[in-house]
């Protein structure tokens, strides 16, 4: 009777056990993925009457994500950028893409806790020199780690479910600069006009929200808002608001409406917004 009784049991809990086994089988593994990206817009003319100018225009972009998690550990770390030139008619080259961020965050999950201590660290810069081509001649404003910005954040996050992560610190953001016109306009400090400071070094609150969700079949959309506000002047928040809706046609090809929207106080005082409709080749390499 007891035979039977331990064998009623050890069935009664196969499927819990198998569950807990297939639910376990994503613990103690590097997963990595990227998403790789090539858009081309070009086009000629020859004797045509009806008006135009030749123009060729490309972006690059890639997305690569690397995560781990372990009973208590949880390690996401992401690596984005966007290059892109265009040339219309006989103007120079100029820039239309040019930027990169490099995020890590390491949490601790903490059994019955509706909310996770963390630790993050964001890296943000341009690739390479930027202008403004509304300016002439065009006004350099950017460049590599000029200005960059690095920022650590440490306090608690809620990342129970996997399209959606938000998470609220106090923060450390460091703001580096390797020429003087441009350390003058992010780095220098305004109380010490006989030097032109090349770092800044700012305390403050960061929160940062991560969503996705799928809209439809083949419609799929991220976003990203970070706020950051410095504890002397809590009243004044950047903001960086980083959206995307993503239309597949097929596996390789899709149409992408992107929309950022920034408040930096310290860039400009008027809120930047930038839009892009792009179709083209997006290739899932691992």
């Amino acid at each position: 009777m007891k035979r039977l009784f331990t064998i009623i049991l050890l069935i009664s809990m196969f499927p819990l056990l198998a569950q807990e086994e297939k639910k376990d089988s994503t613990l103690y593994k590097w997963v990595p993925s990227l998403v790789s990206g090539l858009n081309i817009s070009q086009i000629a003319f020859e004797n045509w009457s009806q008006g135009g100018e030749n123009s060729l225009a490309f972006t690059l972009s890639a997305d690569f994500k690397l995560g781990y998690k372990s009973d208590r550990w949880h390690f996401r770390n992401q690596v984005k950028g966007a290059f892109g030139k265009t040339k219309l008619g006989d103007d120079e080259i100029r820039q239309t893409d040019n930027e990169f961020f490099v995020e890590s965050v390491l949490s601790y999950h903490i059994l019955g806790w509706a909310v996770n201590p963390y630790f993050s660290n964001l890296v943000r810069s341009s690739f390479t020199d930027g202008f403004d081509y509304k300016k002439e001649p065009a006004e350099r404003i950017a460049d590599f780690f000029d200005p960059g910005y690095i920022t650590q954040s440490v306090g608690f996050t809620y990342d129970k479910f996997a399209n959606f992560q938000t998470r609220l610190g106090v923060a450390f953001q460091e703001t580096i600069t390797r020429t003087d016109e441009l350390a003058f306009k992010y780095s220098d400090d305004a109380d010490t006009p006989d030097e032109i400071e090349k770092f800044k070094f700012e305390t403050g609150i960061e929160s940062v929200t991560d969503a996705n969700f799928t809209l439809d079949d083949n419609l799929l959309y991220s976003s990203k808002l970070r706020l950051f506000t410095r504890f002397e002047d809590l009243a004044v928040w950047d903001v960086r608001w980083d959206n995307t809706v993503t239309a597949k046609v097929n596996n390789w090809l899709n149409v992408n409406l992107g929309v950022i929207v920034i408040h930096e106080v310290s860039q400009t005082r008027k809120t930047q917004l930038k839009q892009a409709l792009q179709i083209g080749i997006t290739y899932t390499i691992f």
